[in-house]
């Protein structure tokens, strides 16, 4: 049996270069960057390196880059970083329906600490009204917090125009760019970003390390004391392999960058139009233009996402049906909901997320065992019955 991986949004297999350049520093080069002697001071040297690196792709200074352990500790340090170091000046934060849990869940705790907490709606494609935004900052307002790019529908924001609301309003903007970084064109000496945080498992090196760009300037309180390491931003000896590998990733991601793009968009589209033409009943959701390259989010309807997910895995092919944090839960994705999609629809929802490793074939692949398994779904279904013979649901 065939086995197809199309859920790239929820982790990404280490590139082979990356894997290469990280082993060296579990073997040989294996000192504490910390140290003075000479172990300390060559593995010191890759640090640099790296942190050199992340800043080249995201057109930062590498003074701006700290490493995290993950994308979600990023979140929580931008956001309880901002709230603590200016709880003097205000209490108010602005955020939005549809983040990711790292950012809502963090955002819900300083709710429970006295702090008050915006949370913008979505129109029916997933992007805020900018209007709206204004509106709500206020005196008290000291960050605003919305993600680059939705990991489950790919829509993107309007990040450029956020930002400048929260530099003319004199707000700290920190965006959630896990999604973004590598599959979109990010320049942070132009966009009015503040913080950024992203995730190396989602960039092609391994689970466990995350990076958060901080302008410089910008009033942040440290969440984990006990060294200076990372500035004295983040205490705790560097966890050196996986610097290094997320180091190598974005080398490769500025490298092979137009060349992905081609090929994830050409994927997606033609995956899209395959299943279109294959699949009735079907809606796409997430903006139509103006969001991710490789991330393909669509409703089958009739049917449980759930359900065409397990089947689909019974073929061999990997999709998600949400985030990967919440795949536990047999509600429908808050995202869907706050789009103002019905639950049912909501509900039916499945995610493909392409990576730069998919072919052809696999495309083929999923849309020749795809029709055969909604048919095999709906044909138990009672509400595909109902619509049948009523042409009502």
């Amino acid at each position: 049996m065939r086995r197809v991986y199309m859920d790239h949004n929820a982790t990404t297999p280490v590139h082979p270069e990356v894997l290469e350049a990280m082993m060296p520093f579990f073997r040989d080069q294996f000192g504490n960057a910390s140290s003075i002697h000479w172990a300390g001071r060559e593995v010191k040297k890759y640090l640099d390196e790296a942190r050199e690196k992340v800043a080249a792709l995201l057109h930062a200074s590498p003074e701006e880059i700290i490493f995290t352990g993950c994308g979600t500790e990023s979140d929580n340090m931008a956001i309880k970083g901002v709230a603590f170091a200016l709880k003097e000046k205000g209490r108010h934060i602005i955020t939005t329906q549809v983040e990711h849990h790292a950012v809502l869940h963090t955002c819900q705790f300083l709710e429970n600490m006295g702090y008050e907490v915006t949370y913008l709606p979505v129109d029916g494609e997933g992007l805020i009204d900018l209007e709206e935004l204004r509106r709500s900052i206020k005196a008290e307002t000291i960050l605003i917090t919305i993600m680059f790019a939705n990991n489950e529908t790919g829509t993107i924001f309007p990040v450029q125009e956020i930002g400048e609301v929260a530099r003319e309003k004199g707000v700290i903007f920190h965006t959630d760019a896990v999604q973004a970084v590598g599959k979109l064109p990010i320049d942070l000496q132009q966009l009015p970003v503040d913080i950024l945080s992203l995730s190396g498992h989602k960039l092609y090196s391994p689970k466990g390390i995350g990076a958060q760009y901080i302008r410089q300037g910008t009033k942040l309180t440290s969440l984990i004391h006990g060294g200076a390491q990372e500035r004295s931003r983040r205490a705790g000896t560097e966890n050196i392999p996986y610097i290094i590998g997320l180091g190598k990733a974005s080398e490769i991601a500025l490298r092979d960058f137009q060349k992905r793009q081609i090929h994830l968009n050409a994927s997606r589209d033609r995956l899209n139009q395959e299943i279109i033409k294959r699949v009735p009943h079907v809606k796409r959701n997430g903006h139509p233009t103006q969001r991710l390259p490789n991330t393909l989010n669509m409703s089958f309807l009739f049917i449980e996402g759930e359900s065409l997910l397990l089947n689909l895995d019974l073929e061999g092919i990997a999709v998600s049906s949400g985030s990967a944090c919440t795949s536990g839960s047999l509600e429908p994705s808050h995202v869907l909901l706050a789009m103002g999609i019905p639950h049912e629809i909501a509900q039916s929802a499945i995610r493909f997320s392409l990576g730069w490793n998919n072919t052809e074939e696999d495309i083929d692949y999923v849309v020749e065992a795809l029709p055969r398994i909604v048919k095999r779904l709906r044909d138990m279904s009672p509400l595909y019955h109902k619509m049948i013979t009523t042409g009502k649901t």
